[in-house]
């Protein structure tokens, strides 16, 4: 019986692409006029797919491949995959969820330090040849302070357990509440603003959460609150953000994720009240390729095994 036939779609690394052709026969789909092409001439024996964040898989491009059987998303997130639509078409959908929490959770924390403690300011004053005075003292401290945490999921969590570490209180807001954890359940976002120092957005992304941290919530957060977000770019109306900075209604913001990446804004490219990154919380060596093996395994399992290792919530299936 001949390899099942896997499209690849996006940037992926060596580990996905070395390991998926010792036991699949493997297509990339380009992103130019040349995917059409690929498309007409494979589409109907593509029976898997390993897909980057980087690429949207629409409903066009799912019904281009009548024998689609799973979609292996690389990442925790999953914004980019029309996931309704896949499971109307009863197609599995998985992510890469747990191998990276830690190291999310990791730059969570360090990006809040070098927002509240002003570190990439200093550091280019600095270099700037400034060091023949000391460097202004921050008003930002952690000390006494407490970290709201929107999205207590697995990565959230393990920011709460890192800022209680700390001596940071924590309180949260999910959708529902979580109820094996010991910190404070906030019944709305607005709220949660109110009673925190550092709104955290550890959120997914989608249209369920899509520009939910709005002017309203920065206004809640107020003029010493710091907002970090290593979500997703889309929770949050993005010139919002820039108002709010601007005029300082709120203190500080440290980003790694923005509505429509690789572009950022360039107000906030000026401001040097605010910690600018290039989504790279996950991006170390160890854990993309940790990442990375768990998506070719979502797809080694799929097709030996008959299941799915990691499969989203909303995809059709149900674990015997």
């Amino acid at each position: 019986m001949p390899n099942p036939e896997i499209l690849i779609v996006g940037g992926m690394m060596p580990l996905v692409r070395d390991s998926l052709a010792d036991s699949f026969a493997t297509h990339d789909l380009p992103a130019d006029d040349e995917a059409e092409i690929l498309l007409n001439t494979v589409g109907d024996k593509i029976r898997g797919m390993a897909s980057s964040p980087a690429r949207r898989i629409d409903s066009e491009l799912i019904d281009r491949l009548p024998e689609l059987e799973i979609i292996a998303n690389y990442g925790v997130g999953f914004d980019n995959v029309d996931v309704a639509h896949a499971a109307a078409r009863n197609i599995i959908v998985t992510n890469t969820p747990d191998v990276l929490t830690e190291e999310v959770a990791d730059s969570a924390i360090g990006l809040t330090i070098m927002t509240v403690r002003e570190l990439s300011a200093a550091e280019r004053w600095l270099r700037a040849g400034n060091w023949k005075k000391h460097y202004p003292l921050t008003r930002g401290t952690l000390r006494g302070k407490r970290m709201g945490i929107f999205g207590l999921g697995r990565i959230g969590r393990a920011i709460a357990q890192r800022a209680q570490a700390m001596g940071m209180e924590v309180c949260y807001h999910n959708r529902t509440r979580v109820r094996d954890v010991p910190y404070p359940y906030i019944s709305s976002l607005r709220e949660l603003a109110t009673h925190c120092d550092i709104l955290m957005c550890a959120a997914p992304g989608g249209e369920a959460t899509r520009g939910l941290i709005n002017a309203e919530i920065f206004q809640a957060l107020g003029p010493e609150g710091t907002f970090i977000n290593i979500g997703r770019g889309s929770t949050v109306d993005e010139a919002a953000l820039v108002t709010a900075l601007q005029d300082r209604t709120i203190m500080a913001a440290g980003l790694d994720v923005f509505e429509n990446e690789p572009h950022v804004p360039p107000e906030l490219l000026s401001m040097d009240h605010v910690v600018l990154l290039p989504h790279v919380a996950s991006a170390s060596v160890h854990t993309r390729n940790a990442m990375a093996q768990l998506l070719v395994d979502n797809l080694t399992n799929w097709f030996v095994n008959g299941s799915p290792l990691t499969p989203i919530a909303e995809t059709p299936w149900t674990a015997a």
